[in-house]
């Protein structure tokens, strides 16, 4: 996935009302507000004074015309802010075959009805296979070492779209989690079990019940964001220091 215009570069005011940001642009100092595509926490990627990039555009139908794309993390590592990535970069990775353990299935559908009023991002059909039910979460929380941890909050949705998972492993159909770390500085994921002990245990009686997890680390550039190779999920807690 490319971003449609050459990246900005500005230090973050603050983020606000969670859709919005003031940015100060590195050019020339002015001052701007950029939509922030991240419902979420954005624990440690939101704090005054970090390095981000913005996405300009002249579209008559955006009221705001900077788009947060990016954070600057230690080390020239990046981090993606855009919670919409991990599907579109999984979409193009499944049309190509390049996600771990699902290469054998040629046709896929998004935005699929299941469970209790609940859409599946992915459904993975092919003939002789069972249909493969997989969810995409977007992860780019980090606290220690080189561990991506999810989730960065509590989150009743992602529980349960593990329950709904289980309900189609117990049809005799496959099912997966597919969670994508969206910064480049980590080399594993671990459960961040004491932000949401619920989302834990969810996960624990998921994998018994055979639905699978599997890790994707992404390559971020100022250019646009890819899948990259797959990273492995540790059940344990990641220390936060």
């Amino acid at each position: 996935m490319r971003f449609q215009t050459p990246l900005v570069p500005g230090r973050l005011i603050r983020r606000y009302k969670r859709f919005l940001a003031d940015v100060e642009l590195e050019e020339n100092g002015r001052t701007v507000v950029a939509h922030c595509p991240n419902p979420g926490s954005m624990l440690g990627l939101a704090e005054e004074g970090m390095r981000v990039w913005l996405e300009p555009n002249d579209d008559s139908r955006k009221k705001l015309k900077f788009g947060w794309r990016l954070v600057e993390l230690r080390g020239g590592h990046l981090a993606g802010i855009d919670t919409s990535v991990p599907n579109r970069i999984v979409a193009e990775a499944l049309a190509a075959g390049h996600v771990q353990g699902l290469s054998g299935y040629r046709s896929f559908r998004r935005e699929v009805p299941y469970g209790a009023n609940s859409r599946v991002d992915f459904l993975l059909t092919e003939p002789g296979l069972p249909n493969a039910y997989v969810e995409v979460k977007n992860v780019h929380l980090n606290r220690t070492g080189d561990l991506a941890e999810f989730p960065d909050c509590v989150t009743e949705r992602g529980a349960r779209h593990l329950a709904e998972l289980s309900a189609m492993v117990a049809e005799g159909f496959r099912a997966m989690m597919l969670y994508v770390v969206q910064r480049t500085d980590c080399s594993g994921l671990a459960l961040a079990r004491d932000l949401d002990p619920g989302y834990g245990s969810a996960f624990d009686r998921a994998c018994a019940a055979g639905v699978e997890a599997i890790c994707h680390g992404t390559t971020i550039t100022r250019a646009g964001v890819e899948i990259a190779s797959e990273l492995p999920v540790l059940e344990r807690v990641a220390d936060s220091g």
